[in-house]
């Protein structure tokens, strides 16, 4: 095994906060951007009022308020993650450390993360020209709560679906590359299953989110006026059962499955880029220290 593998191995505890956060700042943006498409018809398939058809024009609306928010999010995401997995595990593959640290970085990402994803979805749904336009006429017709009404629906849905997704990824992490080397494959596999199982089993809490965060581009006035959770799941259940809280499903799995295959192999591989010029910039440090002292 090379000095590279080996230091990959030790990098989720020994790496710095700013490994982590660029790794994840690159693995965020590449996930939400790849699949934006996909997103953007879930999207439409969720709300219960009428929507704007999906163009080729229309698809990437919105991709923006995605970008700024994704870097930070997940840079922000995955560094907390590192820190509270390194505090909690006891063992490699400490499943339960891992869907704790997963709730945690959970907290972090979606408080920062929630206002752009209220800004995305508004903009997949009707016709703005800027971001900026669109959270000033957010703000100015619902006020700052608008961009926080959903943060409480998100957390119930976040939580559970990163703690399983991180505790999925663990577990597939350690059949598939139990020696936690860098492999990509293995890395996609296990980031493709954990992605399908968190998004099916959250998929309800979803749409729930998607109607509090569109509900100001509705003109049913319950829609519209949709104060919280309880009230979204019981109109959800009103108007279309059960199966109204699987509204969207088939793509929200189709796109959490690269998605997350996607971060994860992004995030993984600048972890192992960084590691790789760490035993070099030791080297060198060593050298250029031995050299002063015999000088």
């Amino acid at each position: 095994m090379d000095i590279g593998e080996d230091q990959y191995e030790s990098l989720g505890s020994n790496a710095s906060m700013a490994q982590n956060a660029i790794a994840g700042a690159f693995a965020g943006i590449g996930e939400h951007c790849l699949m934006y498409p996909i997103d953007a018809y879930k999207t439409r398939v969720q709300v219960l009022h009428k929507a704007t058809a999906v163009t080729l024009r229309n698809t990437w609306r919105g991709v923006y308020s995605v970008v700024m928010g994704a870097g930070p999010a997940h840079a922000l995401h995955f560094a907390t993650f590192e820190y509270c997995r390194a505090r909690f595990a006891t063992s490699t593959h400490d499943l339960v450390a891992s869907g704790a640290a997963g709730a945690c970085a959970t907290f972090a990402h979606d408080a920062l993360m929630t206002p752009f994803d209220v800004v995305k979805q508004r903009m997949q749904l009707a016709s703005y020209r800027s971001v900026r336009e669109c959270a000033r006429k957010i703000y100015a017709a619902e006020g700052w709560a608008a961009f926080y009404i959903s943060l409480p629906t998100t957390l119930s849905m976040s939580v559970p679906f990163q703690s399983l997704q991180f505790a999925m990824y663990d577990y597939a992490s350690s059949l598939l590359n139990p020696s936690n080397t860098y492999d990509p494959k293995s890395h996609m596999m296990a980031g493709a299953l954990a992605g399908a199982v968190a998004s099916s089993i959250t998929t309800p809490l979803d749409v729930i989110k998607t109607l509090l965060q569109t509900r100001g581009n509705a003109t049913d006035p319950r829609i519209r006026h949709c104060s919280g959770f309880w009230e979204g799941a019981k109109l959800i259940a009103e108007r279309h059962g059960a199966t109204g809280f699987f509204r969207g499903f088939k793509p929200r799995v189709l796109t959490h499955m690269p998605s997350t295959a996607i971060s994860w192999s992004v995030y993984e591989y600048f972890k192992w880029f960084l590691s790789t010029y760490q035993p070099a910039a030791t080297a060198t440090t060593a050298t250029t220290t031995a050299v002063s002292s015999s000088t």
